[in-house]
């Protein structure tokens, strides 16, 4: 008996944990469903009375979520292919070099570049930015974002390409591939595991970055989701059923994307971190 209850007490913290990060999500969806402030006060927990489902047209029309929520979803695709494309050829030079000593050098050069905090690299990126002529503009979002996830993308698929049994590659070469041939038709392919697990970390830290997005963006329209929720919270700071609309909007597709996902994050991360 004690026993099965101790073996028991792991399960019954996971649904408390379970529990703890649902209840402020409901809590966010049932609020974007009520008419106003005073039902959201007296009933805080409770289902709305009635469904207004208009504010979400009100949130994503007047206030403008929807121009945000377009600005987030471009730029953050755009810059995660363009650090997939990046990474995965830097990864793959990395590991077929025959010098490893240059091939050593470099991959410890692109792991000290994870030690330096994002947070120091605030002001520098800011005057680079400046400088090249691109700030208010998303090349100025892009630029930065795609060079801070240079280093996590190359770790991540070079553990990958190093676990890809080499017999395939020389197979390639007897069938005439160069080294291009062999990374478009043989190495991408049977990387795609790995390469989801990057492209979904770096899309979920690229749709949720804030200061970049709020210093070097000042024009209205080309703001990213983020930042127009904190003007949508200045702008409606008393409508919080269209603040709660809003918060789901930004919320939704992240939770979408992992779902559907999720099988290929786990297997990339396990493969990429077991074999390599």
């Amino acid at each position: 008996m004690a026993k099965s209850i101790r073996s028991s007490i792991p399960h019954v913290l996971l649904m408390l944990y379970l529990i703890a990060i649902l209840f402020p999500f409901l809590f966010v969806i049932f609020s974007s469903f009520k008419q106003d402030n005073n039902e959201i006060a007296l009933n805080p927990f409770g289902l709305p009375t009635t469904w207004e489902f208009n504010n979400y047209v009100e949130a994503w029309v007047n206030a403008k979520i929807g121009t945000y929520f377009w600005n987030s979803l471009y730029i953050s695709i755009l810059s995660s292919a363009c650090t997939i494309a990046l990474g995965a050829m830097f990864a793959f030079a990395v590991t077929r070099m025959r010098h490893r000593r240059w091939s050593l050098f470099l991959y410890s050069l692109i792991l000290a570049g994870m030690l330096i905090p994002n947070n120091a690299l605030m002001l520098p990126i800011y005057l680079l930015v400046r400088k090249m002529g691109i700030l208010d503009t998303h090349l100025a979002l892009i630029v930065p974002y795609v060079a801070n996830a240079i280093p996590f993308t190359i770790i991540i698929l070079a553990a990958f390409m190093r676990s890809l049994p080499g017999e395939i590659e020389e197979a390639a070469v007897m069938d005439g591939l160069r080294a291009p041939g062999i990374f478009a038709k043989i190495v991408i392919p049977l990387t795609v595991p790995a390469i989801v697990t990057v492209f979904i970390v770096n899309f979920l830290g690229n749709w949720n970055e804030f200061l970049l997005a709020n210093y070097f963006l000042s024009t209205d329209k080309l703001r990213t989701l983020p930042v127009g929720m904190v003007q949508f919270r200045d702008q409606y700071q008393m409508n919080y059923a269209q603040m709660s609309a809003g918060i789901v909007y930004s919320v939704v597709p992240v939770l979408v994307i992992y779902a559907i996902l999720q099988e290929k994050i786990i297997e990339g991360v396990t493969a990429g971190g077991v074999k390599g």
